[in-house]
């Protein structure tokens, strides 16, 4: 599944990376537990996990490519809230959150970071990321600015650094699907904006 490579940090820009020749990636057998186990080699005595994030942006291009399973695991979205949450692999002491997450059309998250790196693939449908930054008022030190939008197909991969802000909205008449990579989360440091309060809270 070929697409673009994106990065988004702090100050809400987003800038795209070279592409990865697809033949470069072809693995025979390849399989999520590959996968999970190259990128806690990759991160282990690694201070500054952020650097690492374009390595970890074609390890999950691996994944993408040759996983036809990894493709195809995914709930259909509640009908109540418009989304539904695929926990793909879990373990007691396992620092990454591995998942599918799949939106109805038309769906909007609420603007947010993280609180830790991470990086998603787009498997089905289109995803609009709206792209914020925090303004740093001295009376109103919550208050956000808008700093540009990305349409997201399948094939594209988005890498965001903890402090990025984003909110997201499904625009395809299908459902769409995305994989979802995340570091481990600092609950202190994963906000939820609102933009006419200038206030966060935790999300």
């Amino acid at each position: 599944m070929q697409g673009q490579n994106w990065f988004v940090g702090k100050d809400g820009k987003y800038q795209v990376s070279p592409p990865t020749k697809i033949w470069n990636l072809l693995r025979d057998n390849y399989r999520l537990y590959r996968f999970l186990t190259e990128l806690e080699d990759l991160l282990n005595n690694v201070e500054d996990e952020i650097s690492c994030l374009p390595e970890i942006q074609m390890l999950v291009r691996r994944l993408i490519v040759n996983s036809y399973w990894v493709q195809s695991q995914y709930l259909e979205p509640c009908p109540k809230t418009g989304t539904s949450v695929l926990l793909l692999y879990e373990e007691l002491g396992f620092p990454f959150t591995v998942q599918t997450v799949t939106l109805a059309p038309g769906t909007k998250s609420n603007i947010h970071n993280h609180g830790t790196w991470g990086v998603v693939a787009v498997l089905k449908g289109q995803e609009k990321h709206t792209f914020w930054r925090q303004t740093f008022h001295p009376q109103l030190p919550a208050q956000i600015e808008k700093t540009g939008e990305l349409i997201l197909f399948p094939g594209d991969i988005i890498c965001f650094t903890s402090d990025a802000i984003h909110s997201v909205e499904a625009l395809a008449n299908e459902v769409t699907v995305t994989f979802n990579l995340y570091g481990e989360t600092d609950p202190q440091r994963r906000f939820e904006y609102d933009l006419y309060t200038h206030t966060t809270k935790n999300y």
